[in-house]
């Protein structure tokens, strides 16, 4: 009986699983683009261009995971000549796989987000490229979920629907973030207060450099009955101390004081701010948020052979290989349909690498 009333109200909408949160997130967001909530910029000339140690840190996930040879699984059979790992393996006229994969992983690392564009003839995908975050926002649809991405490069934008053709043009991969819905958080950021610490070190540590390698301090004229140097003797000594003893290669020089001045120093010493030893400690918490022995970074240390290799077996182990296994996953789910039956377990890519 029941079954005869349920056919007479003609069959069921189709089941549609989507978040209930969703919508929350994109109620005032839906249609626009999102700005990301930090300057990349600043993010890549303070870091990755100005301090050694983000700089090699970078350099070293980037072209370690880059090199990892990824392999294609389908239903759990290993697959060499898969079109998606060919794809992947020379995915444009003007880069290799280890070249694109190394701006892959840099971009990630850096900005803690990652764009990848599909070039598509029909529903197959025959270039990817590396995109550049700076350049890059997201446009959240009504679900919560990125419905576009635009593109701006000078005054000129282009946007990217995620509906239009069988594969979504876009790959966004990002780093975690506890508050952001859309953008990813980078090891930069989580390392923003040691790295200015380093930073700040070096160029006190230069400024120092630039004046005689002396801390800062004053002339004290103590003339008979609080006289005063004229302005022709001000001038003279003033032209003196700027010729004579700054500058890194006058650093050393004995000061020839005439009578009635005093040298007083009014900063202190580098040994009681001790700015060496802060600056050791910023650049293991540099290395610290990029998941590097600071061993592998030539920083001081329990510089040992044994201790070496095992720093070198932790580096791949918890930070290299999560990181190739989660772009991988990423890169099959994204790639997977466009090579095959969608309702199929599809492919699988997998980093492969002996410790």
């Amino acid at each position: 009986m029941l079954n005869f009333l349920r056919s007479l109200r003609g069959p069921a909408a189709p089941e549609q699983k989507r978040s209930r949160v969703g919508p929350l997130i994109a109620l005032h967001e839906a249609g626009r683009p999102v700005w990301t909530p930090r300057d990349y910029g600043a993010l890549a000339r303070e870091g990755y261009q100005r301090n050694p140690v983000v700089h090699r840190c970078v350099r070293l996930i980037a072209e370690a995971a880059a090199q990892t040879q990824l392999i294609a699984k389908v239903g759990g059979r290993e697959m060499p000549e898969h079109p998606a790992l060919a794809l992947i393996e020379r995915p444009n006229p003007r880069q290799g796989g280890i070249a694109f994969r190394e701006m892959l992983y840099g971009h990630l690392l850096v900005a803690g987000n990652a764009y990848v564009e599909a070039v598509s003839i029909g529903r197959e995908p025959r270039e990817l490229y590396a995109l550049r975050p700076d350049r890059m926002r997201v446009v959240p649809g009504r679900d919560g979920w990125p419905e576009g991405y635009d593109y701006t490069v000078g005054a000129q934008t282009i946007r990217f629907r995620q509906d239009e053709g069988a594969l979504p043009p876009i790959l966004h991969l990002s780093l975690f973030h506890p508050v952001d819905d859309h953008y990813g958080l980078s090891p930069v950021e989580a390392a923003a207060c040691s790295l200015d610490v380093h930073n700040a070190a070096g160029a006190w540590h230069k400024a120092l450099l630039d004046n005689a390698a002396r801390p800062s301090g004053a002339l004290v004229y103590d003339g008979p009955e609080g006289g005063t140097l004229t302005e022709a003797q001000f001038e003279r000594l003033k032209q003196e101390l700027e010729d004579g003893f700054q500058g890194a290669r006058n650093a050393g020089r004995p000061l020839l004081l005439e009578g009635g001045l005093d040298w007083k120093p009014l900063s202190l010493s580098p040994a009681e701010l001790d700015f060496v030893a802060a600056k050791g400690v910023a650049a293991r918490e540099i290395a610290l948020a990029f998941g590097v022995p600071p061993l592998l970074l030539g920083l001081p240390g329990d510089n040992t052979h044994a201790n070496f290799a095992e720093a070198n077996r932790a580096f791949w182990r918890q930070t290299l290989i999560p990181l190739v296994r989660r772009t991988a996953q990423s890169l099959a789910q994204w790639l997977g349909p466009a090579f095959g039956d969608a309702e199929q377990a599809g492919i699988a890519l997998e980093g492969t690498v002996r410790l």
